[in-house]
Formats: C-alpha cells, sequence, structure tokens
C-alpha cells in the first residue's frame, strides 16, 4: 500500500485545487480483497487515484463521492457479498467492507493531511490520522481516542541489497511491486552497474559505511548476497547495530554456521544473531536465481507481516 499512498498524495499534488472526496475502507469481513486503511481517491472532474475493493464496488463509491464533493457531507457505505454471488464481484469466497466516503475539505478529511503525510513520508516517519466514523471528521493525531477509526501509515519500506550478483537482478524486480525502495550496495563496481541493474539505486560505498548511512529502521530490511565475508559480514554488523525490520544473509546451513563464528568472535551476541534469517527466505526448494529471489522477497514480506 505504500506505493499507492506515495501515488495517492502525488494525484492530490497533480490536481491542485480542484474539489475531491475520499474513499477509505474502515471494516472488512471474509474474502474483502483490500485491507482496512485503502484509500481511492476522487476529483469533481472524474479522475481517481486507488481502489478500495479491487473493482467490484467502485462505480458506487465513486458515485457517493460525487455527492460528498457537492454536498460536503460524509457518508458510511455496506457493501456485503454472499456466495452466490461472490466470484461475480470477485470475492471468491465472499464477504463484506464498510467504506467510508468523505470530502477533502476542514470537515472531512483535510487538504492539511496531505501535505503532513508528504512531510512524513520524506522524514520517514508515521503519521496517525483518527476518524470520527459517526461525524466523517479526520484528524492527525497521537492519541488515537475512543471509537474513532485509526489509520496508522508507516514510512516507506526500504530493501538494502548487499552484493550485486544475478539473485539480485531478480530480488530487485520484486521490490517495486511489493512497495519497497530497492538500494543496491556492493564496492565492487565491476559487478555494480547501471546496465546490469537499470532504474535502481545504486551504493557503491564499503557495505557498512553504506549500510549506516541508509539509517535502517523497523521497515527496512537488509539482505546480504554476495558470500563473500569481507562484503557481508560489515553489512551485518551495521544492520544488527540498529533496528532494522529484517536481517536476512544467504548461503547453507554450514556456510551461516561459519558466519556465526565470525560474528561471535567480532563480539555479537547470541540474541542478535537470532536476528538473522539464515539461510535467507522461505524454504520453497528454489532453484536458480529468480525462484531463490522469490523466496527471499518472501521471507522479507512474512518477518514486515509478523508483527502487524
Amino acid at each position: 500500500m505504500v506505493a499507492e499512498l506515495d501515488r495517492m498524495i502525488a494525484a492530490r499534488a497533480e490536481w491542485g485545487g480542484v474539489p475531491a472526496a475520499i474513499a477509505t475502507v474502515v471494516s472488512t469481513w471474509g474474502s474483502a480483497p483490500r485491507p482496512r486503511g485503502s484509500h481511492m481517491l476522487v476529483a469533481a472532474d472524474g479522475r481517481f487515484e486507488g481502489s478500495i475493493s479491487g473493482g467490484c464496488v467502485e462505480n458506487e463509491v465513486l458515485h457517493a463521492a460525487g455527492e460528498a464533493i457537492v454536498s460536503g457531507r460524509s457518508r458510511l457505505m455496506d457493501f456485503t457479498i454472499g456466495d452466490e454471488t461472490a466470484w461475480e464481484a470477485h470475492l471468491p469466497c465472499g464477504g463484506s467492507i464498510q467504506v467510508l466516503v468523505q470530502p477533502v475539505s476542514p470537515d472531512g478529511y483535510d487538504r492539511d493531511i496531505f501535505d503532513a503525510l508528504a512531510e512524513a513520508r520524506q522524514a520517514g516517519r508515521s503519521l496517525t490520522v483518527t476518524t470520527d466514523i459517526a461525524t466523517g471528521h479526520s484528524i492527525i493525531a497521537t492519541d488515537p481516542g475512543d471509537g474513532r477509526f485509526v489509520n496508522r501509515y508507516r514510512p516507506a519500506r526500504t530493501l538494502l541489497i548487499v552484493g550485486a550478483v544475478q539473485i539480485a537482478q531478480a530480488l530487485v524486480q520484486f521490490a517495486a511491486p511489493l512497495d519497497t525502495r530497492a538500494v543496491l550496495i556492493d564496492p565492487r563496481e565491476r559487478f555494480l552497474t547501471a546496465e546490469r541493474f537499470p532504474g535502481i539505486t545504486l551504493d557503491s560505498r564499503w557495505p557498512d559505511e553504506a549500510i549506516a548511512a541508509h539509517a535502517p529502521g523497523p521497515e527496512t530490511a537488509v539482505i546480504t548476497l554476495s558470500h563473500d565475508p569481507k562484503i557481508d559480514d560489515p553489512a551485518l554488523l551495521a544492520a544488527l547495530s540498529s533496528d532494522t525490520g529484517y536481517i536476512a544473509a544467504l548461503g547453507s546451513k554450514r556456510s551461516h554456521a561459519a558466519r556465526v563464528e565470525r560474528l561471535t568472535a567480532a563480539g555479537i551476541t547470541p540474541e542478535q544473531l537470532a536476528r538473522i534469517d539464515a539461510p535467507a527466505g522461505l524454504p520453497i526448494g528454489a532453484l536458480g536465481p529468480a525462484e531463490i529471489a522469490l523466496s527471499v522477497a518472501a521471507g522479507m514480506v512474512r518477518a514486515f507481516r509478523a508483527d502487524r
């Protein structure tokens, strides 16, 4: 949802002062295709950005958004899909969603919230917006308050890949669809080229320096792929010194045992070592760079979702 949020913020800036409304999924049940907090931004001239159901109720919500823009009032909408009609509505197991449609206005979802979101994204901070469902009024808040819908916008995820190897070429392709910004780190400039990694941020500094500069936090993954201890170990040491959300290292169980010995000698505690997912990724019997990259990406997603 991170990339979708960025697109929504960009759309609002591009539309300028055009009147708009915002629809938000505030409740779900069953196989609802979009999670709570999903948005669709709608302009008075018909443009829209985002999705609240994957397509099955968008038309009705677009109509309600037009009414909200004109009336200046919010509206709570209930959509229930029964099993007998669920397949046609793209909800194969049935389900229901509740959608709040608000005007983009001081009495609804204030324009200032978009500016605050943009600033928070730029600074890598979370931002919490709470909404009184009864009135449709949203505010930026640190205290959620009773009876309010809470939407916590997390900062963008970052994937720091250490080692410009063939697996990395496949792994960076998974980043954008997973709403994650990829950075490739490798001091070996013959490996780290724009021709091999087009459109990817490249960092040729030594891994410990590069990772420290990117200030990893809970929304950051550090994955080492080089198989060279001189490159991977400094990266792991730097990642373990912060609250990095996911740390993984490619290699066999035997190579990881040797890695544990080296890191222990460097002063890393057993508790810290336990944070390293190694061998990296989910055990899907992967063969070849693309499948290995898929398993690593899946391991990253599992780690990021574990505390949600």
